[in-house]
């Protein structure tokens, strides 16, 4: 196999490899982006569901069902459910009012023999009927499908109970996630440019290889390192500064997240401003100016593109970041504009309650993150229109 045999070979499989990698990308994010948007379009079931517990045999409108483990589906259509157990033991009639808003006034019970109905959640009623012992309760769980979810006020609703009640506002969690995340990149941002420039400008090469390394190790620590380091000293030390009760606070966060963008950051800064050609440094020094205004003034405008592509990667970072906010924000679904409260994040919702979450839930979880990715593509892209606007007024 000759050498142009070999080129065009690493050619193809190149663009394969990129083809299968953008298309498992956008695989991704379609199913994300259809699953998000699932609970603002769609019903959770396309009628009333029931679900039997310790109930061997039961009819339900004329149809005999015997230890079935699964729903037993009505149709939409239907105006009435009819449920007749075995020996005429009970007997339950319900009447169901299609057009009425409010899940509590659905059903309409006409027939109830020794049973007792309960509401312990939004759309799911609980028909009981007592056995010997309390954990032999026979039941009979009648769930209602969730109609469409209002966009707006999953956007701008300020509660967040998906257990009880069904409400799903997201609102305090967005303010928490920009105000830490913007609060970490005034914090952070400032600083690690600094750093960027002493070590690219002032410090000398030895030295700064050092430094360099020091910081790209702790760009490569876990969050879950930093978060527990948050836990451990930034926690308490909020908590005694400010005689507060608990330290989990949006500044314990701030703080946090500023000391983890700081390597990434320092990072790629220093290697765009060491990357600016020494002929600009030269001719700023001969034209009379200080190594300071030389770096200000001209090493750090030539490197602003590099230097913007390294903000751009801190905001991402303190957008999506998890562990270590769930660690020390506190984890409370409040709207607050204090530093000194607890607050939650957009991620830390999904890392917290993925895990036991069904059904509309679940779907609004995906939505979540439908979100938190419109959020990191806003912020991107407002930052490359700012860069845009300055390299045309250069």
């Amino acid at each position: 196999m000759n050498r142009k045999h070999i080129d065009v070979f690493f050619k193809h499989l190149f663009s394969i490899a990129a083809l299968f990698s953008v298309l498992a990308l956008g695989a991704i994010l379609l199913f994300v982006f259809a699953q998000g948007s699932m609970p603002f379009f769609t019903s959770t079931a396309d009628g009333i569901r029931l679900v039997a517990q310790r109930i061997d045999e039961l009819t339900v409108n004329g149809v005999l069902y015997q230890n079935h483990t699964t729903f037993i589906t009505i149709p939409k259509n239907e105006a009435s459910i009819s449920i007749r157990f075995p020996s005429g033991e009970s007997a339950l009639d319900i009447a169901l009012n299609i057009r009425e808003k409010d899940p509590e006034k659905k059903l309409t019970v006409m027939r109830n023999d020794d049973g007792t109905l309960s509401y312990p959640e939004a759309y799911v009623y609980t028909v009981s009927w007592p056995g010997t012992i309390a954990a032999l309760d026979r039941k009979l769980h009648i769930i209602l499908p969730e109609p469409p979810y209002n966009g707006a006020k999953f956007l701008t609703g300020l509660d967040w109970r998906p257990s009880r009640d069904k409400v799903f506002g997201i609102f305090p969690m967005i303010a928490g996630t920009l105000l830490a995340s913007f609060g970490a990149i005034l914090l952070g941002v400032p600083i690690a440019l600094l750093c960027a420039i002493f070590m690219a400008e002032f410090l000398p090469s030895k030295i700064a290889s050092i430094a360099r390394a020091g910081i790209e190790l702790l760009a490569g620590i876990p969050s879950v390192v930093y978060g527990f380091f948050g836990l451990m000293v930034i926690v308490p030390l909020v908590r005694n500064t400010f005689h507060l009760p608990s330290g989990n606070t949006l500044l314990s966060a701030i703080i946090v997240l500023a000391l983890m963008i700081l390597p990434t950051v320092i990072t790629i800064a220093e290697t765009s401003l060491r990357a600016a050609p020494l002929s600009i440094r030269e001719a700023s020094l001969s034209l009379g100016a200080s190594k300071m205004q030389t770096a200000w003034r001209v090493v750090l405008p030539h490197a602003n593109s590099g230097v913007i592509a390294a903000v751009i990667l801190g905001i991402s970072r303190a957008v999506g970041e998890t562990m270590a906010v769930i660690l020390v924000a506190g984890n409370s679904p409040q709207l607050t504009l204090s530093p000194l409260e607890s607050v939650r994040t957009l991620t830390s919702t999904i890392a917290m309650e993925m895990g036991y979450a069904s059904g509309r839930h679940s779907e609004m979880l995906f939505s979540i993150g439908v979100v938190l990715f419109s959020i990191i593509l806003i912020l991107n892209s407002m930052i490359l229109w700012f860069r845009r606007r300055m390299e045309m007024d250069a």
